[in-house]
């Protein structure tokens, strides 16, 4: 007869390796995740080191990047791939993707993650997406080129921008029809809303302003204007927006002017312009809110800015016209 003691020590040194050697768990991985536009890759950058982890190659031109409501897929939307990239946050390799989407700019989630919200260019259209069969369920018709998508709190209305229009268009999920027009600043393009959600924030590019709308009956609150010293207006181009949790502070990317506006929420006041690098278009800030990320669209970079000083911390380089960047932590 076989001993079998070797067998029963085996077992858990077994399970053990299989436990580390498996990626398909991880979370909360604190990689700086960075699309670039003309190497048609996402960059992931350690958050603490900022060192290069890896290059993930995607369809043509990658510019909005979002996680999936639990964070285990990143999605990223290729406009000259006519197509939506899924990145595994675990693997950190492209593991699908949703086709024949044409010209796809931005997107947002249902609150349940069912159903994707897309911003579709070429159709001037709001598309409305199911995850799981990867089906266009409907478009609804807005204005010429949309842009910015954001889901309402309460996960029953989209909110879609459109630059040609110069309008914020209030989509109703259920009825999926539009239900609210409102006017804003020229071109607008990105959007956040307060925690208490009351308000939303909505930057227009060739406006160099933010207009600030009232949820509760979408009219306009007020507008807050960005004026750097030494530069003219149309180099002041607001395109991103980052709010902290509980809403006191707003970081707005302010494009050609290679800057980053502090923004005190309650008092509407620019407290401080950052400098970056060049074309500053969308940052995001980690999870502590300690450090806030920005991508560089002309000088292919990220700036990481200590939030406490607000300076550079350090300057890395990524793919050429980076465009968006997310923290997953």
């Amino acid at each position: 007869m076989k001993p079998f003691f070797p067998l029963l020590f085996a077992l858990p040194l077994l399970s053990l390796s299989l436990l580390v050697a498996s990626p398909a768990f991880a979370k909360d991985t604190g990689y700086a995740f960075v699309s670039s536009e003309n190497d048609h890759i996402v960059t992931v950058l350690d958050g603490k080191t900022f060192a290069k982890v890896k290059d993930i190659k995607t369809s043509k031109r990658p510019r909005h990047l979002q996680f999936n409501p639990d964070k285990t897929l990143l999605y990223a939307a290729c406009g000259e791939g006519a197509s939506i990239d899924v990145i595994d946050v675990a693997k950190l390799e492209v593991i699908d993707k949703i086709e024949d989407v044409e010209d796809p700019e931005a997107f947002d989630f249902s609150q349940d993650g069912k159903q994707m919200f897309i911003s579709l260019e070429d159709d001037g259209a709001l598309g409305i997406l199911d995850v799981a069969s990867k089906k266009m369920l409907k478009e609804v018709e807005i204005g010429e080129e949309p842009e910015g998508v954001l889901t309402s709190h309460d996960g029953k209305s989209v909110y879609v921008t459109s630059e040609v229009a110069n309008t914020v268009h209030v989509v109703d999920i259920a009825s999926q029809a539009v239900k609210a027009n409102i006017v804003v600043g020229e071109r607008p393009r990105r959007f956040a809303t307060t925690p208490d959600n009351q308000e939303l924030w909505v930057t227009s590019e060739l406006d160099a302003s933010i207009s600030i709308i009232n949820l509760a009956d979408h009219t306009i609150k007020e507008k807050i204007t960005f004026a750097p010293e030494g530069f003219r207006k149309e180099d002041i181009t607001p395109v991103g927006i980052s709010m902290t949790r509980d809403g006191k502070t707003a970081f707005v990317t302010i494009g050609r002017a290679n800057r980053v506006a502090v923004v005190d929420v309650a008092s509407r006041k620019v407290e401080d312009y950052i400098l970056v690098g060049e074309r500053a278009w969308n940052a995001a800030l980690n999870k502590d809110e300690s450090l806030l990320f920005v991508a560089n669209g002309l000088s292919d970079d990220v700036s990481i800015v200590n939030v406490a000083d607000r300076k550079v911390t350090k300057s890395v380089p990524v793919g050429r016209v980076p465009y968006m960047v997310v923290v997953d932590d």
